[in-house]
């Protein structure tokens, strides 16, 4: 542990503090969005949680205990969702996709969609994009802060792909693609209680799917279970405790939490978000107002083009105005704030060739899959599914064929290429 990392921790979140009252002078819901990021980014590095690890280490490791720790956390949030949505429901709210002006919306309906191909076709390359990425939408946020620098590769042109995304989102809504499709909020075909039902009985049969693929591997001797690094390993407890020791801040600040206690914490900000903002998670959006405004301080104006004066607009108004990108950028500080205070944060630069190239192609992937599916991991898959709509269920299946088919490719690719360099 460096030491001195501490007190750079205790800096940047005295700054984030300041930071967020100058938020909150300008806008009380600003704070509020950087709050929750900084607490998902502290929580997503704390217990090294994810949504790409779901898919990639079961199949490449035969480990489930991040898959299932991500189904309990869609489990706890859908038992949340629908007492707030039953709860808006009974004082008359509606859907957002049926709500006429002045009728109330029912809390988190805006992530309601059309489960369509173009669902189907998004989902699968942000899978693939996801596995070469090494991290999802989410997770190049918290590498970003923990000063990987896969992670700002992927974001760079995860930011890239969102924009070729948004120049052909006209297309793609035009396209058969996206007109053959329907947007279901299940509550309305099973009611609360039987949608509740329903989607704890499709997570009980991933469930036991994934305990199932874990037995073939253990039988089969090629399960990896998953490993702390010894820094985030327990300390051995001393015969007489003392609150003020070193024992006790690793305890606080530096032991790794388990992929449940990840979870639990996940689901409980989610369901916060839902109540405080009426709105839910969702992380994407902003990678394309950040590459619309990258691209324009080097001379590029999308202001003339078919698509784009929404987000010109949005961009123009200020970066540090948008809720959306407030959280995203909470999320990185937190991630920071996390490996600084336990004392092992460092910068990781050492990429080859074929590993930038897998990170940039996995940056495009996600943002133009994010685009063409209508979210990403968090939008589209999470806050769908906890959500009741149907398309959360069309990308979790189209999400995990694509992190199937790039943990394929990319075994194969780095194989191959490993071999290579070998001989």
């Amino acid at each position: 542990m460096k030491k001195s990392q501490i007190f750079i921790g205790i800096l940047v979140l005295v700054l984030m503090i300041i930071f967020g009252v100058y938020q909150y002078s300008k806008s009380s819901n600003l704070a509020l969005f950087l709050i929750t990021g900084l607490a998902l980014g502290y929580i997503f590095t704390r217990s090294r949680y994810g949504f790409a690890g779901g898919v990639k280490k079961l199949y490449l490791t035969g480990d489930g205990s991040l898959t299932k720790a991500l189904l309990l956390m869609f489990a706890l949030s859908m038992i949340a969702t629908a007492g707030i949505h039953f709860g808006a429901a009974q004082d008359g709210a509606v859907p957002a996709f049926k709500a006429a002006e002045g009728d109330v919306v029912i809390p988190g309906t805006g992530f309601v969609r059309v489960a369509s191909l173009s669902t189907i076709i998004g989902g699968i390359l942000f899978g693939i994009g996801m596995i070469f990425g090494g991290g999802c939408a989410s997770g190049t946020l918290t590498d970003s802060g923990e000063g990987e620098g896969r992670g700002w590769i992927v974001l760079l042109f995860f930011c890239i792909g969102g924009i070729f995304g948004t120049a052909m989102d006209s297309w793609w809504k035009e396209s058969l693609f996206s007109k053959v499709g329907v947007r279901i909020y299940l509550p309305d075909v099973f009611g609360y209680v039987g949608t509740v039902v329903v989607s704890l009985l499709l997570l009980l049969i991933i469930y036991i799917i994934t305990n199932k693929y874990e037995d073939k591997r253990k039988k089969e001797g090629t399960q990896i279970k998953e490993v702390y690094e010894n820094w985030q390993k327990p300390l051995p407890q001393p015969e007489e405790y003392k609150f003020f020791s070193k024992e006790t801040y690793h305890k606080l600040f530096v032991e790794r939490w388990s992929f449940y206690t990840g979870a639990v914490l996940t689901a409980l900000i989610f369901v916060f978000i839902i109540n405080t903002t009426g709105t839910s998670w969702g992380v994407s959006g902003p990678y394309t107002l950040w590459g619309v405004w990258l691209f324009h301080k080097i001379g590029i104006d999308f202001g003339s083009i078919s698509g784009f004066k929404g987000i010109v607009d949005t961009v123009n108004n200020g970066l540090l105005n948008h809720p959306v990108t407030i959280r995203n950028i909470g999320m990185i500080f937190g991630s920071a704030i996390a490996l600084l205070l336990a004392g092992n944060f460092k910068f990781n630069f050492k990429m080859k060739l074929k590993d930038v190239a897998f990170y940039a192609l996995g940056g495009l992937l996600m943002g133009y899959g994010a685009k063409v599916a209508g979210g990403c991991n968090a939008g589209a898959l999470y806050s769908g599914l906890s959500n009741f709509s149907l398309s959360g269920w069309f990308f979790l299946v189209a999400m995990t064929i694509g992190g199937i088919i790039g943990s394929k490719i990319f075994k194969k690719v780095f194989m191959k290429l490993e071999k290579e360099i070998e001989a």
